[in-house]
């Protein structure tokens, strides 16, 4: 009998990094599933669902697990309610989560809860916010982690996980960005409306924990930025605590110098980037794939604290008006050499060799606490 598989996405980000492990369990037979949520669902961000819909293969199914200002608790309480209860419907033979978002979380839960096999993707990372302990919290739930690094593998195994169950695959989404994307730059250019040849990328997402003081971030990053006289194609933040003050903020930016986009394909997404003269912001973006790209970023805030080692990453406060300025003056358009340490874009490989081992299957569910050493 087929194994089934089932993805559970909730951002346009974790399914950018899910669809690689996807793609590869689909074509070696294994059946396929996506639980689709959280922003995927909202016209505010450009309703991404559609992106996981256009997946061929692919068995999606779609649940509205929010509104608009919902506090984090009660998106947890809503995305464990409607996905415990597909999960019984379905019963998946393996429940796949990415990270550390609300609805990864929710996934976590039910897994355990109902002592179904789950595959953790990327946990063992540092980040310094709320999200961080969120990822741990999938590592303490699930059964299986696929990590991106060695230091993320050692983090797993000071929590108490056993050494094999944690496979050292690298980051997914480099698989896509390793290999050529399929859209050439004028395409991409033309479907976005994006007027500029020579841009840099902005992404800021709020901080749950800083939430009070986003706009106030927001506004002082997005001064510095047109004080530069760069041109920039900003993709809208994330639907966390916080977002209301960024968006006020973006909507007042003047078009001539900054385009502003609820989101992007994602081929679209890697092409633009593959082409960017740097990266602005706190998305993981940032901090991962622009470094793997050779694209230099600036890292804004504490969004992505001690995430990267990448000589290609400028750290800054958000209030840093001179630290921003002498970055844009000194990195933009600078060709960094590609940076490996969250992989080489041969992830989704070694993700199903491991599927198709039989030992992965017959590991007991009990979870029990290793001591490190």
């Amino acid at each position: 009998m087929t194994r089934q598989i089932l993805f559970l996405t909730g951002t346009r980000a974790d399914f950018g990094k899910l669809e690689p492990l996807a793609a590869a369990a689909r074509d070696a037979g294994l059946g396929v599933g996506f639980f689709v949520t959280g922003m995927h669902m909202m016209a505010r961000y450009g309703l991404t669902a559609n992106e996981v819909r256009r997946m061929p293969g692919v068995e999606v199914h779609e649940f509205l697990n929010q509104r608009a200002g919902d506090p984090q608790d009660i998106v947890l309480a809503k995305t464990v309610t409607g996905f415990s209860d597909y999960v019984a419907e379905r019963r998946p033979d393996l429940i796949v989560i990415h990270g550390d978002r609300i609805e990864a979380m929710a996934g976590a839960l039910v897994s355990a809860t109902n002592y179904i096999r789950s595959a953790h993707i990327e946990g063992g990372e540092v980040s310094g916010t709320i999200d961080e302990v969120f990822r741990h919290c999938n590592t303490k739930l699930c059964t299986h982690h696929f990590v991106s690094s060695e230091a993320a593998k050692r983090r797993v195994m000071a929590l108490g996980e056993p050494e094999d169950v944690i496979h050292v695959i690298g980051s997914p989404e480099l698989d896509f960005h390793a290999r050529p994307s399929g859209v050439g730059l004028d395409e991409v250019r033309a479907r976005y409306a994006i007027p500029f040849e020579d841009y840099g990328i902005v992404t800021f997402h709020p901080v749950t924990s800083e939430q009070a003081s986003m706009a106030a971030q927001a506004r002082a990053l997005f001064e510095a930025l047109e004080a530069s006289g760069r041109r920039f194609v900003v993709i809208a933040p994330n639907n966390d605590p916080g977002s209301e003050g960024i968006f006020e903020v973006i909507s007042h930016l003047p078009g001539a110098r900054f385009r502003v986009l609820p989101s992007m394909r994602f081929a679209h997404f890697s092409e633009l980037m593959k082409h960017a003269a740097c990266m602005v912001g706190n998305s993981s973006a940032g901090v991962r794939e622009a470094p793997f790209l050779g694209v230099p970023s600036l890292d804004v805030g504490t969004r992505q604290s001690n995430r990267s080692d990448a000589g290609s990453v400028t750290a800054v406060t958000a209030f840093d008006r001179a630290g921003i300025l002498g970055f844009l003056e000194r990195e933009w358009g600078r060709a960094h050499p590609r940076h490996a340490g969250f992989g080489e874009g041969r992830a989704a490989d070694r993700f199903v060799r491991l599927l198709a081992d039989e030992a992965f299957w017959a590991r007991p569910l009990q979870k029990a606490f290793r001591d490190a050493g």
